[in-house]
């Protein structure tokens, strides 16, 4: 049996500067890059959880909540918020930051994702549990069960 971890262990913060190229005609970042830089830190979380190459199973949810300028700062922040078997849902918030004008923090992102860890044949592998400490992390943990029964519904809906 695995030993079971700190949700505070696998904890990884981001920054990232919007940059011109990152933009579109409104000069606000493209939902594109902010989704590969959510996909990104949500692997490099699960890693560290995992100590494992991981695979992204599914991105449940996505709100993009307000937007995000040239010269912003964005900081990303990731952690395992509940487990399965192989599989550790990882929620992300992406907040922006305008240096230059106002040093305040505003959410743009926030979203669920599920990762897989694999051994090195590419098959899915146990994975060690969660312990959340603190009350937000003892909150986001209590509603896994239920996202999770989101989800399993929602892939009920075969289109």
């Amino acid at each position: 049996m695995l030993k079971s971890r700190k949700m505070s262990e696998s904890r990884t913060i981001q920054t990232k500067l919007v940059l011109p190229p990152d933009t579109n005609h409104l000069e606000t970042i493209f939902g594109g890059n902010v989704l590969a830089y959510i996909d990104e830190i949500a692997a490099i979380t699960a890693m560290k959880h995992s100590n494992r190459a991981v695979v992204t199973a599914s991105i449940d949810k996505v709100d993009f909540v307000s937007s995000a300028k040239v010269g912003d700062v964005l900081e990303l922040e990731a952690v395992i918020s509940s487990t399965g078997r192989t599989s550790m849902e990882v929620y992300v918030t992406v907040h922006s930051i305008n240096p230059l004008k106002e040093s305040v923090r505003k959410l743009t992102t926030e979203s669920f994702l599920t990762m897989v860890a694999m051994d090195d044949d590419n098959q899915p592998v146990p994975v060690p549990a969660i312990q959340p400490e603190t009350g937000e992390e003892k909150a986001l943990f209590e509603m896994g069960p239920a996202r999770l029964a989101h989800r399993k519904e929602r892939f009920k809906t075969k289109h």
